[in-house]
């Protein structure tokens, strides 16, 4: 009996040690789980720049919008919800954004113009009556070209960047550093949208989502066309074995040459414009000018231009 006593008394002990061993490796991963969590909500917000009051403004104003949400998504002309959801993705989700909220804000400044065109109209300024008709349209249509607008442009400095951000990552693949831990190294020293994109990608590495489909998500959030191309030669070169730092360097490489033959495209496109400028604005205003000088000198007998203002 007391052997058997002795027995339970040793189990008891070996269980409560494995149990205390079992915690104590359960707070040891809860606090790497912690400290790699709180890296990466590092990594995806950095040192982001705080809202001016005038963006605080315009994102409160925004709330207003989503009592008009529901005429929104039936009144969608040029705004159905896919496009919609398209232009807000790769525009970064300005000032938190939704759909609704969306749909919303063109019919609230479709409203707001109608105000203003009523306003002008009873205070009689001119060409009040166009203003009724016009302030609508302009506040409905003039919401849906400043989303599309901001998508573009971020597109833009996505594929601007992108040459700085490929000869880092080569230059630190190449001393060694696998890529995801470069990315997480590297990434927060960007801004814009290189760094959302890319901070959001380490996100979903870090949560379980499978690296192709990771790299799915990135191609469908951006169509800019040097991104587009990275993305795919990362895929490709993962399939067949490529070193990624080749990648890097022969894509950063390929976005400088193209670049730079934007620009001389770009320089080739203003030189006739300067030149209808300098044609049709510039030299006849300076005619007209010399020509009023010496009607002026006429009239005021043939005196030069300081007697003129005596």
């Amino acid at each position: 009996m007391d052997g058997m006593i002795v027995i339970m008394l040793v189990l008891c002990l070996t269980f409560l040690a494995f149990s205390l061993r079992s915690f104590y490796v359960y707070l040891m991963k809860k606090k790497n789980v912690k400290e790699k969590m709180e890296k990466d909500v590092k990594v995806f917000e950095g040192n982001q720049k705080k809202e001016s009051r005038w963006e605080m403004l315009i994102a409160k104003m925004f709330h207003y919008a989503d009592d008009f949400s529901g005429i929104g998504q039936r009144v969608n002309f040029g705004s159905e919800n896919h496009d919609v959801h398209k232009w807000l993705i790769q525009s970064g989700y300005p000032y938190h954004l939704t759909i609704e909220r969306f749909q919303g804000l063109k019919m609230f400044m479709g409203i707001l113009g109608l105000i203003v065109g009523g306003s002008a109209l009873v205070l009689g300024l001119p060409f009040a009556t166009f203003a009724v008709i016009l302030s609508p349209l302009i506040g409905y249509a003039g919401t849906i070209i400043w989303i599309k607008n901001r998508a573009k442009k971020r597109q833009e400095e996505l594929s601007y960047q992108l040459p700085d951000f490929l000869d880092t990552m080569s230059v630190t693949v190449q001393a060694g550093v696998g890529l995801d831990q470069a990315l997480r190294d590297i990434v927060p020293y960007f801004e814009g949208p290189i760094k959302e994109e890319f901070g959001r990608f380490i996100q979903e590495m870090e949560v379980g989502v499978p690296r192709n489909e990771a790299y799915q998500y990135l191609l469908k959030r951006n169509d800019s066309e040097e991104f587009q191309l990275l993305i795919k030669s990362l895929i490709q070169g993962e399939q067949l074995g490529v070193p990624i730092s080749d990648t890097f360097r022969q894509q950063s490489e390929e976005m400088r040459k193209v670049k730079k033959e934007k620009v001389k495209e770009k320089a080739a496109k203003a030189s006739p414009k300067v030149t209808l400028i300098t044609t049709f604005i510039i030299v006849p205003s300076s005619m007209l000018l010399i020509a009023g000088l010496m009607i002026i000198n006429m009239f005021n007998q043939n005196r030069n231009i300081f007697q003129m203002f005596q």
